[in-house]
């Protein structure tokens, strides 16, 4: 007896840490009655066909799909394909996109068996239990726990949702670090939320577990060890519990590896000031967090059942960030109730301020068993009927105003997200009385000029803002010229210089000769002793800024580990003469 179980992730990079779970889990406790257990991972990007014929090939006795908003489509039709080629092979869904709506989802996908509903160790480990090695009946499935399933007579039968399982009995999923090389790990050290946001699934679920911590320590342990490039927790508010984020936070800076980055979905106004001085004595780029404000509309904020001390979290946020060893990442929602453009602008506007690293302006999710759903109506809330049912409208929102934002959000995306932009778009900034203002126009710019659909090189971003600065402000853009350059070679070793930056101030000769006396003394890169000028010479840029009045040597030996930014020296006149 084989059982798949199947996961269709949204990029190869990323990992179904759950079907890895539900797998260790049987595989512990089913002793010698669990049947074999198969993973197959694909990507939402890969032929339909494909992954049919590879599931087909496998040849399982039953398939169990990992169900989510952005896979379900997909999954629906491999699902419909597989079951007519192998009518013999019960299927059965789970994940939060169908734990919430069974029957209706049995209803519309007549060739599924059954429905996985909520956590799914316990459930999954009796489901292998029942089907053992033998044809499974009504009987074997009525005693399981946390399923809703179609009968023998076609007609559903529903168990009750089971209990939580102990988050300390969930077995450590790492082992053959093969099967995910080149993958970004997932790890989970809680499950439950102490909140009760509206819009978000974890409000359901208010059984808040954590696991031991000494199980915490021997696990992180192996991931320093093996020297992973990045661990995402996917706990969801994991400061939630002082001591246990200060206890896991304590550890990893104090076994800290030198290469391992961590990331932590955090709440900024739980913070206690013991925990930013730990954070304080942090390598830069060893953890970063990611931080949901979501609004900052008092009224919003209530209507949605956020507790936020608004004003703790602009502190947290600006210690942190003057600290400078921490990405910070804030997100936005657009969409939620009483948030109409005026309120979404100012909320823009206040985390715009606050200058993460990344500001991720996203749309609302209506999704499946949320509180949100349930008040669909009473806010004129309209989504879509698709997977991921993303806001069209709502009372204080139209689709119009939607889709300005979705330009905002594109515009956010290339010219802030990117890191590619920061000094010149912190200019431009200034130049309006809103942050917000000045991406509206960017997207304008693009939609004037048709630049809007184009998959734009890298580099072509630059003279698309370029541009956009000499139709706006012609007199300014030789210093905007000279800002751009600044950004493109903080970021890009290039040695063909790009359109917008017009001829190469700097006289050959007497870069070659700065080249030569550094060979020499390394006065300016003292870490390039085992390289010749040649070799300097390519892994460096020398610029000329006459508006500045500075020349610039960037290092692309020594970036930023928070933004990848080049190291940069300023050049006195007399060492380049």
């Amino acid at each position: 007896m084989k059982i798949l179980l199947a996961a269709v992730n949204s990029k190869y990079i990323h990992s179904n840490y759950a079907v890895y779970c539900l797998k260790a889990y049987a595989e512990k406790y089913a002793g010698t009655d669990v049947p074999e257990i198969e993973i197959a991972e694909y990507t939402v990007n890969q032929q339909t066909d494909d992954i049919m014929r590879d599931i087909y090939e496998r040849e399982p006795d039953i398939l169990c799909f990992s169900c989510y908003i952005w896979n379900l489509g997909v999954t629906e039709q491999l699902a419909d394909g597989i079951c007519k080629v192998r009518e013999d092979m019960p299927v059965w869904l789970g994940g939060p996109e169908v734990s919430y709506d069974p029957e209706e989802v049995l209803t519309k996908l007549p060739f599924v068996k059954g429905i996985m509903k909520g956590e799914g160790e316990g459930t999954f480990l009796e489901l292998c239990r029942a089907y053992g090695d033998h044809r499974t009946s009504d009987e074997d499935l009525a005693g399981v726990a946390g399923i809703t399933f179609r009968g023998e007579d076609g007609r559903f039968v529903s168990n009750p949702w089971r209990e939580a399982v102990d988050l300390s009995n969930v077995p450590f999923v790492y082992r053959d670090m093969g099967v995910f090389a080149h993958k970004i790990l997932y790890y989970e050290t809680s499950r439950g939320c102490p909140f009760s946001c509206s819009y978000c699934l974890s409000s359901v679920d208010k059984r808040l577990r954590f696991r031991n911590l000494g199980l915490v320590e021997r696990e992180l342990q192996f991931f320093l060890d093996q020297k992973v490039p990045q661990v995402k927790f996917v706990d969801r508010t994991f400061n939630c519990s002082h001591g246990h984020a200060y206890a896991i936070w304590k550890y990893i800076l104090e076994h800290d590896n030198g290469v391992t980055n961590f990331h932590f979905e955090v709440s900024a106004d739980l913070f206690h000031e013991e925990e930013l001085q730990l954070i304080r004595r942090m390598r830069p780029g060893l953890i970063q967090l990611e931080i949901g404000v979501q609004s900052t509309n008092p009224d919003t904020l209530r209507e949605i059942r956020r507790s936020m001390d608004l004003d703790r979290v602009r502190d947290v946020v600006s210690t942190i960030g003057q600290m400078g060893n921490v990405h910070l990442h804030l997100d936005l929602i657009a969409g939620l109730p009483f948030e109409d453009m005026g309120s979404f602008i100012r909320s823009f506007d206040d985390v715009y301020t606050m200058k993460p690293h990344q500001l991720q302006l996203g749309f609302l999710k209506v999704l499946k068993g949320s509180y949100m759903e349930k008040r669909k109506e009473s806010y004129c809330l309209i989504c879509k009927s698709t997977p991921p049912y993303e806001v069209l409208s709502t009372r204080w929102l139209s689709y119009e105003n939607i889709l300005c934002l979705k330009g905002v959000e594109e515009m956010l995306e290339v010219y802030y997200n990117s890191g590619q932009f920061g000094h010149t778009m912190e200019e431009l900034q200034n130049e309006y009385d809103s942050a917000f203002a000045l991406y509206e126009e960017l997207w304008k710019f693009y939609r004037i000029h048709n630049l809007h659909g184009i998959l734009h090189k890298r580099s072509a971003r630059y003279d698309i803002l370029f541009d956009f600065v000499r139709e706006r402000w012609p007199g300014k853009e030789e210093y905007y010229r000279e800002l751009l350059i600044y950004d493109y070679y903080l970021r890009e070793n290039a040695k063909t210089r790009p359109a917008f930056a017009g001829e190469d101030r700097a006289d050959k000769r007497l870069v070659r000769r700065f080249y030569e006396k550094e060979e020499m003394q390394q006065r300016y890169l003292p870490g390039y002793g085992r390289y010749d000028k040649n070799q300097m010479r390519k892994m460096t840029h020398l610029e000329i800024f006459k508006r500045l009045g500075q020349i610039v040597l960037f290092d692309y030996m020594e970036r930023n580990p928070l933004n990848h930014e080049a190291g940069t020296q300023i050049v006195l006149p007399e060492d380049f003469a």
